[in-house]
C-alpha cells in the first residue's frame, strides 16, 4: 500500500475488467483515500461509473470511492469501436455485433 501511495501519478488500467473481491474493494478504497488530494490517479475502464457498485460488489464502497475520485477529476468518455480490432473489421474478418463481436464464418485466418 505504501509503494502505491508514493508515485505522483498512479495509472490503473482496465478497472472493472474483473469484479473485486470484498477485501480487494476495501483495499482499493484505502488506496484511493490515501492518495485523495495528494497524488494523481488515472483510471481506464470499460465500465461506466453507474456499474461500479457491481464491480466492487458493494454500492456503498463504490460510492465512497467515486466520491473521492470524482471530486477533482476530469472524466473523458470515449465511445466507439476498439482501435485494436479496426483493421480486422476493415478486412472483413470481424463484424460488429452489439457489445460482443461475431467472427465472420466465411473468413480464413
Amino acid at each position: 500500500m505504501t509503494q502505491l501511495a508514493r508515485p505522483r501519478l498512479l495509472i490503473i488500467d482496465e478497472l472493472g475488467y474483473l469484479p473485486f473481491e470484498a477485501n480487494a474493494a476495501h483495499l482499493f478504497f484505502q488506496l484511493v483515500s490515501r492518495r485523495y488530494e495528494k497524488g494523481l490517479i488515472l483510471i481506464t475502464s470499460n465500465r461506466s461509473v453507474g456499474e461500479w457498485g457491481s464491480v466492487f460488489g458493494d454500492p456503498v464502497v463504490a460510492t465512497a470511492i467515486l466520491d473521492r475520485l470524482l471530486h477533482h477529476s476530469t472524466v473523458i468518455t470515449i465511445r466507439g469501436d476498439s482501435y485494436r480490432l479496426r483493421e480486422k473489421r476493415r478486412s472483413g474478418l470481424l463484424q460488429k455485433a452489439g457489445p460482443a463481436l461475431k467472427t465472420n464464418e466465411n473468413a480464413t485466418a
